[in-house]
């Protein structure tokens, strides 16, 4: 009996608000990447592995293999200073993006991140 479904890079899941191909959204303990646009409800395909170029806080000085926190609000990577509702050590920096830099090359870490309490 063979009982695989998938390699799990990539989950279909309904959209938990209206989403936009490419922009992250947080879903449990997961940061994911929609594949395609989707209205709040819909199945969208979200990639939850792999690496990708995320924005970044411009001031925010990375250091290759630090962990990072989505900042749920601002829609970015951070490093310190996460608030309640950002989903913390989600990714880890694979290179260094200095201050002025608005980018990070991150790997995702699936399942490993946690919201911020209140």
């Amino acid at each position: 009996m063979n009982n695989g479904h998938s390699s799990g890079a990539t989950i279909q899941v309904p959209a938990p608000a209206a989403v936009t191909s490419g922009v992250p959204f947080i879903l449990g303990h997961l940061l994911a990447v929609p594949v395609t646009t989707a209205a709040s409800g819909e199945l969208v395909a979200a990639q939850i592995e792999g690496a990708f170029t995320f924005p970044k806080l411009t001031t925010a000085v990375i250091t290759a293999g630090a962990k990072l926190h989505w900042d749920a609000s601002a829609g970015e990577f951070i490093v310190a200073a996460s608030a309640a509702g950002d989903l913390e050590n989600c990714a880890v920096a694979i290179e260094a993006a200095g201050n002025g830099v608005a980018t990070v090359l991150a790997k995702l870490l699936p399942g490993v991140g946690t919201i911020k309490a209140a």
